[in-house]
């Protein structure tokens, strides 16, 4: 090879040389570009074409009621979502889905055209129509899972619990209010594809959106009671063709709700098939003139005063009184001469009422009414709560402070009515009601616990008992307004009423569209439980004394059945601050009791080597379940005998346990 040739294939060489260095550093740049400047962007740009991430909402906390039944919890259900890129036969697939999942078929097409890789098709299916959509094996159609609200009692205070909605958050109730409590973090469903569209795998994990997980909360209900009070009113609203009602029932002691009904009811579980009003809470909610039911509250101030005395005497007028320009008359046209305070409240006499308030004075009267709560919210941790409606005293004519004297002219709310009247009961001290006692964590560990909260003292503990002593003549006389509240064996007090509602065409009080009520307490000397009862424009026995009175009986007689072996001695609570009468020794309802049962939390060795084996175990208040429970726990072979709860028992508590471990329980609904 000559000297040129070399020259020139050297050149090539070096050319080539140059040609591979410059490719191969611009190779190597486009890789650190796609690597390292671009890697974030570019996997950020795989994922979404190759990874769908979806929020699921989260699983709330569990509601339990006093005794640690469950009233509202989380389950998992199945839900049908579809990937619109992936269907091939929008038409064929959206006929065949809507006919498993009642829904119509033209807007599950209408979905399924849509742009985009991601759409719901159908929230939270039972399980049977879940397997079925799986059965279809549609290609762009999958099931995944979120947690679905359930509450196992169906309508069981289902205005006081509320309900969810189907992004999990709570709408009305104690769902709503708590909301913050019960939700937990939410979850984030991960699924990987293919460059075909395949699935490769799918993950869920958490999404750290809040540090604390869902909390469980325990009521104040007893699902016992609150059962008793919703059965019983739904059958006085049905008899009486009522429009509707509300019964609460009230530690007065405490301010502890153990019941809150309201007819009609609602199943929280199927909140969409009931009207605009679903979830209302009208105990809390709607105002009306409380009627006689007033009355108490009128003397207790006079009482307090000293203005008067139980049995200082006014002429009744034969049934007609004129005030001003206006003639005032007994309900029922009755004609009353001369009567004791004692019997004014007795006969639930208005024109005595009025002549009361005229020695009071408006002004006292006024102030009285403020002191026991009216016009303003209890504060019970209920969503909705309205003041009712009290005018400024001076405002007030001397019609107006006669009116109000026996009920008419303000507006109050049911939970106004049963904490003022608990005052009277408790030996004279306003107490804040409410309805959740604790949140507690997963484990059953208190977080915050809620207590009794006085809110001032309204009359002395001397008032208290000389009007308490009042109505329960009222219930306990024969020829009391409240005879039918009576409950044998058992000293109750009370005080019928009787409203009517206001006419705004007409511009007066209706005769025919009225509210009927009964309030009252027992043991009357030793308070533990207060009641209120209400029916709504009632088509048949338009008195409280007659509609609404048996109800409170029927509710008061199940109770003490029901509850008869948890009656114990035992010391009274702690008085308030603002109480100085010492303490005494009462009655007290186990389940109204102050120890907080957490449910989810171990029993400690003590309170296990209490447990005596060789006897017959207390199987009397408890449900069938619980006393299967507790019969297998000890070995023990149980014969049920009807339904509800235990009521009686053979062996008694106590028998030792000799030969064959059997026991035959007899259990009541008390209908």
């Amino acid at each position: 090879m000559n000297r040129e040739a070399k020259k020139w294939l050297r050149l090539r060489l070096a050319s080539l040389m140059a040609i591979f260095l410059v490719l191969f550093i611009a190779l190597v740049s486009r890789a650190f570009q796609l690597q390292i400047l671009s890697g974030k962007t570019l996997k950020s740009l795989a994922e979404r074409q190759h990874v769908k991430t979806l929020q699921v909402p989260p699983e709330r906390g569990i509601i339990f009621d006093r005794n640690g039944e469950k009233l509202a919890v989380s389950v998992m259900a199945d839900s049908v979502c579809a990937d619109p890129a992936k269907i091939v036969q929008p038409g064929d697939a959206a006929a065949k889905l809507a006919a498993i999942l009642d829904q119509d078929a033209g807007q599950i097409r209408h979905k399924l055209s849509r742009k985009g890789n991601f759409c719901w098709i159908a929230r939270r299916i039972p399980p049977d129509r879940a397997a079925r959509v799986e059965a279809l094996d549609i290609d762009g159609v999958f099931l995944i899972q979120e947690p679905k609200r359930f509450y196992p009692s169906g309508e069981l205070a289902g205005h006081l619990l509320g309900f969810v909605g189907t992004d999990a958050s709570g709408l009305e109730g104690i769902e709503m209010l708590y909301d913050r409590h019960l939700l937990g973090a939410p979850r984030k469903l991960t699924r990987a594809r293919d460059a075909k569209g395949k699935p490769l795998y799918a993950r869920v994990e958490t999404v750290a959106v809040t540090p604390e997980e869902s909390r469980n909360l325990i009521l104040t209900i007893d699902s016992r009671i609150q059962y008793l009070a919703e059965q019983r009113l739904k059958e006085a609203v049905r008899d009486k063709g009522a429009k509707g009602g509300y019964a609460i029932v009230m530690d007065p002691r405490t301010g502890e709700i153990l019941a809150l009904a309201n007819e009609m009811s609602f199943d929280p579980n199927n909140f969409g098939k009931f009207g605009q009003q679903v979830g209302k809470n009208k105990a809390i909610t709607d105002c009306y003139d409380p009627g006689s039911t007033f009355k108490p509250f009128l003397v207790a101030a006079a009482l307090e005063e000293r203005v008067v005395r139980e049995n200082d005497r006014f002429y009744c007028e034969n049934g007609a009184y004129a005030v001003a320009d206006r003639v005032f008359h007994e309900a029922q046209r009755k004609r009353h001469g001369t009567l004791t305070v004692h019997d004014i409240l007795k006969y639930s006499s208005n024109i005595g009422s009025i002549k009361i308030s005229e020695r009071l004075g408006k002004e006292k009267f006024y102030a009285y009414i403020q002191k026991f709560g009216f016009g303003a919210r209890t504060g019970i941790d209920l969503p909705g709560e309205v003041p009712g409606l009290l005018r400024p005293v001076q405002n007030w004519t001397r019609v107006d402070a006669s009116t109000v004297a026996f009920g008419q002219g303000i507006s109050v709310t049911a939970i106004q009515l049963i904490t003022a009247l608990s005052a009277i009961a408790n030996g004279g001290v306003l107490m804040k009601p409410y309805i959740v006692r604790a949140i507690v964590d997963r484990k059953g560990q208190v977080l915050q616990a809620n207590s009794p909260q006085p809110v001032r003292r309204v009359i002395s503990t001397a008032t208290s008992r000389r009007l308490s002593a009042i109505l329960t003549d009222v219930v306990g006389e024969e020829n009391g307004t409240g005879k039918r509240a009576r409950i044998e064996n058992v000293s109750v007090a009370g005080k019928t009423g009787t409203s009517q509602k206001y006419d705004a065409a007409r511009h007066v009080y209706s005769s025919e569209r009225v509210r009927t009520s009964f309030m009252g307490f027992f043991p009357a000397e030793d308070p533990q439980v207060a009641m209120l009862i209400t029916l709504d424009e009632p088509q048949r026995d338009k008195w409280g004394g007659v509609a609404a009175a048996p109800v409170f009986k029927g509710i008061g007689e199940q109770i003490l059945a029901c509850f008869k072996s948890h009656l114990r001695e035992s010391p009274a609570p702690a008085p308030s601050p603002l109480d100085n009468a010492p303490p005494a020794h009462r009655l007290t309802l186990v389940s109204a009791s102050r120890t907080l049962p957490i449910p989810g939390a171990s029993v400690s060795g003590a309170e296990e080597s209490t447990i005596d084996e060789a006897v017959m175990p207390d199987f009397r208040g408890l449900t069938i379940r619980d006393a299967l429970k507790r019969a297998r726990e000890r070995n023990i072979r149980l014969r049920v005998l009807g339904n509800g709860w235990a009521l009686n028992q053979a062996p008694s508590p106590g028998t030792p346990l000799v030969g064959e471990r059997l026991c035959t329980v007899s259990f009541y609904t008390g209908d």
